[in-house]
């Protein structure tokens, strides 16, 4: 498995995304597991949670707490692993998402996640999407608390504009570590904000890289290019859009959803896939 850096933190170039473990259509907790531990065989070390991804209500941080399971089960070699868990979302259990970007509600929530993790500070803690009923830097200027305080040891924001990417460095001292928005082929309005990461040597964290739960099914036919590559590499077409994004920048780091270990498997092994310059250029066109 490739390296990559979050902060000063080496990571696997491919992570894995919880979300699908724990909200609407989520597999059984046994077979989740067996995900996560495929990842981890494959040499993941990076995994993306939140304490919003759950599906009802009073059941909030319930991918946290699989997480934290399936790394207490596998053992040794787990604790290499980053959990980069967010706080800011909400869950009300009726299948919407709202936001809160209350400070007091993102320390409180921050401590609550690192006891659900079971840690003493979380690895990399990011702000999951701005509150438009509160000043953004009131919002980071929470998660720079919690960096101060040690009960973070990283921290990113997520949905974020290049404006805010430098208001927050410059709240947090230069000190964020990392951005995650959504970017696939399908969606690359985060494409400036990606080489904006770049130029400053912060880590870029595609969410839903393949498209989504319900996108990626049908990246094929949406972006044929992508398959034309694949039968010309002799991979599946979602480790081509893996190996396009990592190509884009050194601070590209994928975080593919999985609910399944074939699908991890497959994701993970997108690192080992090298494209030419035309096909990059091919897909990065497309």
């Amino acid at each position: 498995m490739k390296q990559r850096t979050i902060g000063g933190r080496t990571v696997s170039a491919i992570g894995l995304g919880g979300m699908p473990m724990s909200i609407e259509g989520r597999p059984d907790a046994g077979r989740s597991i067996a995900t996560i531990h495929a990842a981890l065989d494959a040499g993941v070390t990076l995994i993306d949670t939140a304490d919003a991804y759950h599906r009802d209500a009073g059941e909030v941080g319930h991918n946290e707490e699989l997480i934290a399971q399936a790394l207490r089960e596998y053992g040794p070699g787990a604790g290499d692993v980053l959990v980069a868990t967010k706080g800011g979302h909400l869950r009300p259990g009726d299948g919407s998402w709202t936001v809160n970007g209350d400070p007091a509600h993102l320390k409180q929530a921050a401590k609550e996640s690192a006891r659900r993790l079971g840690v003493e500070a979380i690895g990399l803690y990011q702000f999951h999407r701005p509150d438009p009923r509160v000043p953004y830097a009131d919002s980071v200027g929470a998660i720079r608390d919690l960096l101060d305080e040690g009960v973070i040891l990283m921290a990113g924001i997520s949905n974020a504009t290049v404006h805010q990417i430098d208001e927050a460095n410059e709240i947090l001292g230069g000190r964020l570590a990392s951005v995650q928005n959504q970017f696939s082929p399908s969606f690359r309005s985060s494409q400036g904000e990606l080489e904006h990461c770049a130029e400053l040597g912060i880590a870029f964290l595609p969410w839903s890289p393949l498209g989504g739960i319900a996108g990626a099914p049908a990246l094929s036919a949406r972006h044929t290019v992508f398959q034309e590559v694949a039968d010309e590499v002799g991979v599946s077409v979602y480790q081509v859009t893996l190996a396009w994004e990592l190509a884009l920048a050194p601070v590209v780091v994928p975080i593919p959803g999985a609910s399944r270990p074939e699908s991890i498997r497959d994701s993970a092994a997108a690192t080992d896939v090298t494209l030419t310059p035309e096909q990059i250029s091919r897909l990065s066109a497309a």
